[in-house]
């Protein structure tokens, strides 16, 4: 099994050379963030509309707190997901610490919860003061778990609690990854809606994978 190198240091140039990753160019290597047809129920869709109007309400009175989004967003979109339910089990990983020059010299930092979901979907939530760092930050340190994972197929969410981006990873031939466009909290709509759908797909998938049986998607 492929061994992840140290996570909080990983570089794509580095998982490129030791592990021959790349990214995938062939536009249906990740289609399953695009085709979701299905809708929300009309109590989900009014859950996500409060989701998005509780992260609007906290952006009223910086800072921004990392913990109260995760919380308000994050903490709610897995549980509208039924990710603490059956067949799901979620389990921590050792988080990673990020730093980041700001404009007037001083140093920003922050930190990157890490959570696996029945080993095959990884959710990186990173953690700043008012959203500092861009998801791109946590995607090489994603790809390191993901490639540690015992699967061929792996998923990552990344989030810095406005934003979010879908990851895949593929070892079936050669190590490949794509990701989505990113969803944010700040565009008009609700793009939260589509993150919970795309996240119920992905659910569907891992769990059959994985052997498990799990309860139709109430879409």
């Amino acid at each position: 099994m492929v061994q992840a190198i140290q996570a909080s240091k990983v570089t794509l140039g580095e998982l490129r050379q030791h592990f021959g990753l790349s990214e995938a160019e062939n536009p249906q290597f990740f289609t399953e963030w695009l085709a979701i047809d299905s809708q929300l129920s009309e109590a989900d869709a009014a859950e996500v509309s409060r989701v998005r109007g509780n992260f609007k309400y906290l952006l009223e009175e910086p800072p921004l707190l990392e913990e109260a989004v995760k919380m308000v967003v994050l903490a709610r979109l897995l549980d509208l997901a039924a990710f603490y339910q059956p067949p799901f089990r979620i389990r921590p990983e050792l988080g990673i610490e990020i730093s980041s020059p700001a404009e007037d010299g001083a140093i920003v930092r922050g930190n990157i919860d890490v959570l696996v979901i029945l080993g095959q979907l990884w959710v990186l939530a990173i953690e700043a003061k008012m959203t500092t760092f861009a998801l791109n930050v946590a995607l090489p340190q994603a790809l390191s778990y993901m490639l540690s994972s015992p699967g061929a197929i792996a998923f990552g969410l990344l989030t810095n609690g406005a934003e979010f981006a879908f990851v895949k990873l593929s070892k079936e031939e050669k190590n490949q990854f794509a990701v989505s466009r990113t969803f944010s909290l700040y565009a008009p709509g609700n793009e939260l809606a589509a993150v919970l759908k795309i996240l119920r797909h992905l659910g569907q998938q891992i769990a059959q994978t994985s052997g498990r049986s799990q309860p139709s998607e109430n879409l």
